[in-house]
């Protein structure tokens, strides 16, 4: 029988032509939106940056970490570091950020990757505790109370603050959204392939000759060095930082582990639904103070238990609809798939 193989659908032939227009609307934010939109905007694509990594880690590799921090931290560092000591743009420091969170990652993985489940996630929350305590450690950088950008770096981004501002946009824009085109690409890729193979079996993986620990390994470091770059963003967004604050679980792990879940674990959708969903609930819901939290749990459970796979994951399984679709789709000439 004949049969015609593709991957793209009429939904995600619409979708790319959405997005498109979405993100040249969003490259043009500093020319119909105020700063305070700026700053919720460029907030939204770091926790968007971070959820489609962190997705890729668990969703794909298998890699369940509670640790992802320590790269955040360790780029909003290295940024401190050679902005304020070495006086560097901070622009420049960025991709430096990502790169030393890369080489960071490297004997990182190798320690952690002895450890197996519940093992491997407290690993990685302990190495990032441990990143912590050394940065609360240098005193140059103020130690445990941390320090700010100078001044005279921060007007390397432009002497006046419309122009800082919407310079620390459009980064945060290409951040964002490069990590969703990165995973998008990744998983299109022959890498792609074998980690949706890992995700599905990896007893099968292994046994159709996939290199499961070399793909785990190149996964890891490549998510650290963009969550390094991230992590410097965040310092450019927030000016000071303290080693509390740079390596924080709630803000950087806990959060963006509850935006995957809920948005779908596995699909590149599900950390953008996720990441719409956190923030329309925060909006509405953060004055409640600590009752919010509790919203937050109770949501994630509940979700969990209705769509163990994400309400993206259900939409998926329920009405066949991928908007990024990363796999084939095989149908016979005549229309039935075969």
């Amino acid at each position: 029988m004949s049969a015609l193989v593709s991957r793209g659908t009429r939904a995600s032939k619409v979708a790319a032509v959405l997005a498109l227009a979405l993100a040249a609307l969003l490259v043009a934010g500093p020319w119909w939106a105020d700063i305070a939109t700026e700053r919720l905007i460029g907030e939204f694509m770091v926790y968007l940056a971070l959820a489609t990594l962190w997705n890729l880690l668990a969703g794909y590799a298998g890699l369940v970490s509670v640790g992802q921090q320590a790269f955040v931290g360790f780029g909003a560092y290295v940024l401190i570091s050679l902005a304020a000591l070495a006086g560097w743009n901070p622009l420049f420091a960025v991709p430096v950020a990502g790169l030393g969170a890369a080489l960071v990652a490297a004997p990182v993985a190798r320690l952690v990757f002895r450890l197996q489940g519940a093992y491997f996630a407290i690993g990685t929350w302990v190495v990032a505790e441990v990143f912590r305590l050394l940065c609360a450690q240098i005193a140059v950088l103020g130690g445990g109370s941390g320090t700010s950008l100078p001044p005279a770096a921060m007007k390397m981004l432009g002497a006046a603050r419309p122009v800082r501002e919407a310079t620390i946009y459009w980064l945060a824009i290409a951040l964002g959204l490069g990590a969703v085109g990165l995973a998008y690409g990744l998983l299109r890729s022959r890498v792609g392939l074998a980690l949706t193979a890992i995700r599905d079996s990896e007893i099968a993986s292994d046994s159709l000759g996939i290199r499961i620990e070399r793909v785990k390994f190149a996964v890891y470091t490549l998510v650290a060095g963009v969550t390094g770059m991230v992590g410097a963003l965040i310092e450019l967004q927030k000016v000071r930082m303290s080693p509390d604050a740079a390596f924080s679980v709630n803000d950087w792990t806990a959060f963006v582990i509850f935006i995957v879940v809920i948005g779908g674990i596995g699909t590149i959708e599900g950390p953008i639904l996720g990441t719409l969903i956190y923030f329309l609930l925060r909006e509405y819901l953060a004055e409640l103070g600590s009752l919010y939290l509790l919203i937050l749990g109770a949501l994630a459970i509940f979700i969990m238990l209705l769509a163990p796979r994400g309400l993206w994951g259900f939409v998926k399984a329920h009405f066949n609809l991928s908007l990024f679709p990363t796999g084939y789709r095989v149908k016979a000439i005549g229309g039935q798939t075969p």
